[in-house]
């Protein structure tokens, strides 16, 4: 991060560090953006073209990450429009994964037997621009409230084969946490549900959320796992780190969900650095998400190849609480699936051989 404010040179440390005073002043146009960075005219463009349809916001906290010269700083690629989100491909699609068919009431996603998503707010303190959800993410209208809410909670309090509930958005933290407390009090009355997880991206973009009064809101829920969001080491912070051990401190179950994006994290090395600092912080890399096939990521897609020879180089070199699992998410909502190195060489009736991650073979010995 920049050791001064720039534009917000003047801001009070308080007002800085308080979570309401970031999402108020959140960077929604051109005029705050080129006080922060040396906007390119492709930008430009694209900040004009994109605002329709996608539009942008950057909390103050998550700009002052992104370097002022460099149109292709990964935090930068992720926060501000670009001309090849307007791009079409084969294979796009609005909703890439099938989630509004899936929906049998609203505000929920039932693709899985036993766990339903649950859509609770619209809003996230950055539109990242690789997101999957921009046909509802910044519409207040797409967000279940009252008696609809109230709909999508009796569906989860009525089917007993649920076991998991997923909160997600937009970013649920974006509720207060007299919201969030009443929504999680309820969701802990239902005997049938094993876990509870909310989806956030908070800690990376929106460290300052993660207050005293956010986690003793979240103490209160048992079991609690929080999936975060980090893509690439410049995210890794101090205050990043310091919302995740608070988190952890609440007793909540850490996890990693890292998007696979072109020109960002496709090197291996920087992989590497960031699930080290995460396990560090006590959160555990989940998944490595394959892109999804949703509008604007034509510049961020990756082969499998890329996916795979990550997991590859990660294998054996780190821990194996370093190493998350790769795994594309079926369009049609046909659900996530695993992809990983192929290490078996040859398999008969008395031996299986396999490549280490040295590339050694090692032979297995079969049942007779």
């Amino acid at each position: 991060m920049r050791t001064d404010r720039g534009a917000w040179a003047d801001v009070k440390e308080d007002d800085w560090n308080d979570w309401r005073w970031q999402q108020r002043n959140r960077i929604n146009g051109l005029a705050i953006l080129e006080s922060v960075i040396k906007v390119t005219e492709p930008e430009r463009q694209a900040i004009r073209q994109c605002k329709s349809w996608f539009r942008m916001a950057i909390t103050p906290y998550y700009a002052l990450l992104m370097d002022p010269d460099d149109p292709s700083c990964p935090i930068r690629r992720q926060a501000v429009p670009h001309l090849d989100e307007c791009m079409t491909y084969p294979g796009m699609a609005q909703d890439p994964l099938a989630e509004d068919v899936h929906s049998p009431v609203e505000g929920i996603v039932h693709r899985y037997p036993d766990r339903v998503l649950l859509y609770v707010s619209h809003n996230c303190p950055v539109y990242c621009r690789h997101c999957t959800r921009k046909r509802k993410v910044g519409d207040p209208s797409s967000t279940p409230a009252g008696q609809r809410l109230d709909a999508a909670l009796c569906y989860i309090e009525q089917n007993q084969e649920i076991h998991d509930v997923l909160i997600s958005g937009g970013d649920p933290l974006t509720l207060s946490n007299q919201v969030l407390g009443r929504l999680l009090e309820r969701l802990g009355r239902i005997p049938h549900l094993d876990l509870i997880r909310i989806g956030t991206r908070n800690p990376v973009t929106l460290p300052q959320r993660i207050d005293e009064e956010l986690c003793a809101v979240l103490r209160t829920c048992r079991p609690l796992y929080l999936h975060t969001h980090f893509n690439h080491p410049k995210e890794c912070t101090p205050e990043a780190g310091k919302a995740l051990n608070m988190l952890a401190d609440a007793g909540c179950v850490l996890g990693n969900q890292m998007v696979l994006l072109k020109g960002i994290n496709t090197e291996p090395a920087v992989v590497v650095e960031m699930n080290r600092w995460l396990l560090r912080h006590r959160c555990r890399p989940y998944y490595i998400l394959h892109c999804d096939a949703a509008p604007g990521v034509a510049h961020f897609r990756t082969t499998l190849d890329d996916g795979r020879r990550v997991i590859k180089a990660l294998r054996g070199h780190v821990s194996g609480l370093a190493v998350p699992q790769y795994v594309v998410d079926l369009s049609g909502g046909g659900g996530k699936v695993p992809v990983v190195p192929d290490y078996l060489i040859a398999e008969g009736p008395g031996e299986v051989v396999f490549r280490n991650y040295q590339g050694r073979a090692h032979g297995l010995t079969q049942p007779q």
